[in-house]
Parts: C-alpha cells; structure tokens; sequence
C-alpha cells in the first residue's frame, strides 16, 4: 500500500501520478527491469551522512554519489552513505532502502543530481519494495523544491574525509 504520508501529499496538491506495483525488487536497477523502465529514467533515494547532518541524494540507477563532491557542497569535512540504522530512524514508515526521494517529508534536506533533473519524468520506489510511482519532473521538483546539484558519478562511493 502507498505510504500514506506521500499519498496524502500528493493528493492535497492534485498532482497526477501513477502507481506501479511489481514484484519485490531490492535495488534500484531490480526495481527498473521489473518495471520495464531504463536505469537511466528510475531515481534513487540515497542518503548521506555529511559530517553530523543527513542529506538525501537522488539520482538516477547506475549511479553513486560521489562522496568528495558532495563534502565541498556541504562544506563538510566527512560524508559516507547512511547505515540502514540511521535510515530506518530517520524515514519511519518506510521499508529500509525504498524510501522515496521525499526527504522533505521528514525534515531532510533534499538534492538532486543535474542528469536527473532534465527528465520529463521520475520513477522512484514509493516506499515498499513492491511499489513505484511515476509523475512528472516538474509537479516533483514543485512538492520537494530539492537543490539541483552535480554529484553523481560511475563509480562506487568512496569515504569522503
């Protein structure tokens, strides 16, 4: 079932989007095949930690964030991914690793990678592991007034310090 909290959001705005329900997918890239949807067009919800504050990245499948890059947005002196603990903590509500990218919902910070934001649309993981939404870029970036920025990269995340 649709988290309620993003329902309840997107239903007060009158924001058109559609719900997909597929078979349980525990990545990104599971969750894009199950779907039929390329990697490049399904956003992720990742969170980082920058020194003592959460940040929610959001970029596309195939990629990482890289963690240098968001320490000098942040002015951070560190920043690593989340552990799923701190996730759990910090999204309740929603199964571990499928939080949609939200994070205003919670009281995080949001940003999103430049590649991403010049989709038309978004599919995101809807906060089960069986569920995806997918709505326009433009209603999304209106409801989350998330940070445009430039931090994905090829390659797997490495301990920013």
């Amino acid at each position: 079932m649709l988290l309620a909290k993003l329902r309840t959001l997107l239903d007060q705005k009158a924001v058109r989007y559609a719900l997909l329900e597929h078979s349980p997918a525990y990545t990104a890239q599971e969750v894009a095949a199950k779907l039929h949807v390329h990697g490049w067009e399904l956003a992720k919800a990742t969170v980082v930690r920058a020194d003592d504050r959460f940040l929610m990245v959001v970029l596309a499948a195939p990629s990482y964030v890289d963690l240098r890059r968001v320490c000098a947005l942040a002015g951070a002196k560190t920043a690593r991914l989340a552990t799923e603990e701190e996730i759990a903590g910090l999204f309740p509500g929603c199964e571990i690793g499928a939080m949609p990218p939200f994070g205003n919902l919670w009281g995080v910070p949001v940003w999103v990678d430049e590649r991403l934001a010049l989709d038309q649309t978004i599919v995101f993981s809807a906060g089960t592991h069986h569920e995806a939404i997918r709505m326009s870029f433009a209603d999304y970036r209106r409801l989350v007034e998330p940070q445009i920025v430039s931090v994905a990269t090829a390659r797997a995340p490495q301990r920013a310090a």
